[in-house]
């Protein structure tokens, strides 16, 4: 991930097994990371149950909060994808019972790949 990116808060792809090791001591036991991408220091995390954000907040990161969302309570999901001077996508996430969706801007080249990880886990 560029400086650029990274100051601009848009999302890279990371090791899969590496955020599994991090987040083990939260997962269930039949629980598996299946993609990850990072947000500066937050991260996007899609395991075999459920979706998270991973807020880590203040200027060490030492507190952290995580959000989970089961598949089955997203309603939908929506990206739109980069433009040739609008470099970024943007995800939103609806949630049931919610009225604000979660928002994310994504890199151009991991769209693609969060709007698969949300497709394969909500409808298989």
């Amino acid at each position: 991930m560029g400086l650029l990116d990274a100051l601009m808060g848009n999302a890279s792809e990371v090791d899969v097994a590496e955020v599994q090791e991090e987040l083990q001591p939260i997962l269930g036991n039949a629980e598996n990371v299946v993609s990850a991408y990072k947000l500066v220091r937050d991260l996007i995390v899609f395991t075999n149950h459920r979706f998270m954000f991973i807020d880590k907040q203040g200027m060490t990161g030492r507190k952290v909060e995580y959000h989970s969302v089961p598949y089955k309570a997203i309603t939908q999901f929506k990206v739109e994808t980069a433009g040739h001077f609008d470099m970024d996508a943007e995800l939103r996430i609806f949630i049931s019972g919610q009225s604000e969706a979660l928002k994310f801007e994504l890199k151009k080249d991991t769209a693609i790949g969060v709007q698969k990880s949300l497709a394969n886990a909500m409808f298989g």
